[in-house]
């Protein structure tokens, strides 16, 4: 297999489709009959600093937002350049008024690659002795630095959980960044795809409940959370991966089931989580809907203060019906939130607020200024 031929109606992530290191890992088919690949993200440690304080925030060499990423870190990043038309105003048009799309420039380092053009995808499939030498080279650098993910790539829209986003990425940053708001805290993230964000959450907080639905997605979620375990250890963190299901208004709590809730998860996630997050799941109305109806819903029944923490990339898109260059999905989001503000059922109330995003950057990926963090708190109404 020389590359990857994608059909029209598959979604490929930035994240999967720019790989510094040049080749994807693929390791096995999952239950759906999907190739499921490994990708290492590489955690920017200072490892002299991570040995003498632990699992402390100051044991991290940030990068700040508007640095680049060093080179050949072998974690999975994004094209430059790609944030290059802002806000939507300055989209250029060819003479025909489509969308002209510039290619990504070249760094310096692709001038002569060792292997296949950065351009393509090319998955290689590991053998025993190929996967047995990459484990040696994983042993060569500190366990603490890699976050292993395995995911699928050019899903349909249904699958797009099984993908890595930016927008998880952001938000780990974030959690990495806000060490003394998640610290021995019970955490829910909503729509957790393949579970980075909840492994990261697990380095600092205490409990991690981390949900989406489909049986094949959550299964593969459960074995990224085995991956990493040497990273939630050294916290004390754990993670339980269970079914939340936003077209639902219950939990299921159904033993049978596989990733159900017991009684006890569901009196300890009621009685003590405090904070909630959700990365890159607005890409549909009417999950954007479900989304914050479970949002409402859940924060009637947590006994305590919350805040909900929502990552989203604004993305551009031309469309027939404008004849212009829109951000549909980002809109509505907009328009969710707004209405969330609005609603009050004279117990809480809802603050939004957009979150700064020049805070440090501990993931070599590129921060498009598309991304976005916003931070909604709810309060009792006093």
């Amino acid at each position: 297999m020389d590359e990857v031929t994608f059909r029209s109606d598959t979604v490929l992530s930035d994240v999967h489709l720019y790989t510094p290191n040049q080749r994807h890992l693929m390791v096995r088919l999952n239950s759906m009959g999907q190739p499921v690949f490994l990708s290492r993200f590489k955690l920017l440690w200072n490892q002299d600093s991570w040995a003498d304080s632990g699992v402390e925030a100051g044991g991290l060499r940030a990068v700040r937002a508007e640095e680049t990423p060093p080179a050949g870190t072998g974690s999975l990043g994004s094209p430059p350049g790609s944030g290059r038309s802002g806000d939507g105003a300055g989209a250029q048009l060819d003479e025909d008024g489509d969308l002209d799309v510039v290619r990504r420039p070249r760094a310096a380092s692709d001038l002569e690659p060792a292997g296949p053009s950065r351009d393509k995808v090319h998955p290689v499939i590991l053998t025993q002795e190929e996967d047995d030498l990459l484990g040696d080279e994983a042993q060569e650098s500190s366990p603490h630095d890699v976050i292993k993910i395995e995911h699928t790539m050019a899903t349909p829209l249904e699958d797009v959980g099984k993908q890595v986003w930016r927008g998880a990425l952001l938000l780990a940053d974030y959690i990495l960044s806000q060490w003394g708001l998640f610290q021995g805290r019970t955490v829910l993230e909503l729509g957790a795809g393949m579970g980075l964000t909840s492994i990261i959450a697990a380095t600092v907080a205490q409990t991690v409940y981390c949900t989406d639905v489909g049986a094949d997605l959550l299964t593969m979620c459960q074995r990224n959370i085995a991956l990493n375990s040497h990273l939630t250890a050294a916290g004390g963190g754990v993670v339980k991966v269970k079914e939340l299901d936003w077209l639902k208004d219950d939990l299921c709590t159904d033993p049978k089931v596989p990733f159900s809730w017991s009684e006890e998860d569901v009196s300890d996630l009621y009685s003590h989580t405090t904070i909630l997050l959700a990365a890159e799941v607005f890409y549909d109305d009417d999950l954007t809907d479900a989304l914050f109806k479970t949002l409402f819903r859940l924060t009637r029944k947590l006994k305590n203060a919350c805040i909900a923490i929502l990552s989203v990339e604004k993305r551009l898109n031309f469309t027939l019906r404008d004849l212009d260059v829109t951000c549909e999905a980002y809109d509505h989001f907009r328009s969710a939130l707004r209405r969330l503000e609005k609603l009050a059922d004279g117990r809480r109330r809802f603050v939004v607020e957009p979150v700064d995003a020049s805070f440090p950057q501990c993931l070599a990926y590129e921060r498009i200024q598309q991304l976005e963090l916003w931070k909604v708190l709810v309060e009792p109404v006093t």
